[in-house]
């Protein structure tokens, strides 16, 4: 098979899946794999503004379920389920001591470059984008989750393993119960998506996709 054959493949394997089968687990090499195509993903001025949550505690899903509407059937029975968290306003503001982490610690940039990123960056958020209130930069974060989460997606595919992303849920609640467990700062951190990885069950019924035609999605400016 060749490479472009065996991406469309995955592509077409990959579904929303609803249940997994729960005795089916995801061997640590392999969700290590997933992971590490969320953690090299690319994001906007590469602020990474993102950390995955990976709950296994079967009482902490619990806790989360009457508040993930979404998830009711893949949280019980998912190998692995991951809460990609969205940085807030707090990191995501120009000069804020999350960015000069980034750019001096992570990106390793000098300080003429540092000092004209933040200001590129500045100018991006209040003027290009109009990113000029906590709820506007928080949201646009959110944006930039959904990369590594399509990136984990397809890369679980592409080794036969199964995912779902889910948006039913109550975001204050369950940034509500991540705080009251102690696991996440929420002064930081906000539930951006959740997303479930395993192995479909036996029976599950798998319908063939439905996209609209290339023609339909597709405008060439030539």
């Amino acid at each position: 098979m060749d490479k472009k054959t065996e991406i469309l493949s995955a592509y077409e394997f990959r579904h929303a899946c609803k249940e997994f089968d729960p005795d089916k687990k995801i061997s640590d090499e392999d969700f290590a794999f997933i992971l590490e195509t969320g953690r090299l993903s690319p994001s906007s001025f590469g602020w990474e503004p993102w950390k995955f949550l990976v709950v296994q505690n079967m009482d902490i899903r619990e806790k989360l379920k009457p508040f993930a509407w979404g998830a009711q059937k893949q949280l019980p029975t998912a190998s692995h389920f991951v809460l990609i968290m969205a940085r807030k306003a707090i990191d995501t503001k120009p000069g804020s001591v999350y960015l000069d982490y980034i750019s001096r610690e992570i990106q390793h940039l000098p300080e003429n470059v540092v000092e004209m990123k933040t200001n590129a960056y500045k100018n991006f958020v209040e003027k290009d984008f109009d990113l000029t209130d906590d709820r506007k930069l928080f949201d646009w974060a959110c944006k930039q989750t959904y990369i590594p989460l399509g990136n984990m997606m397809t890369a679980a595919a592409q080794i036969g393993i199964d995912s779902c992303p889910i948006e039913g849920f109550d975001r204050a609640k369950i940034d509500g119960i991540l705080k009251e467990e102690g696991i996440i700062d929420t002064d930081h951190f906000s539930v951006s998506v959740l997303v479930a990885f395993g192995y479909r069950t036996k029976d599950a019924q798998i319908f063939d996709k439905t996209r609209q035609p290339i023609d339909k999605v597709v405008q060439w400016v030539e």
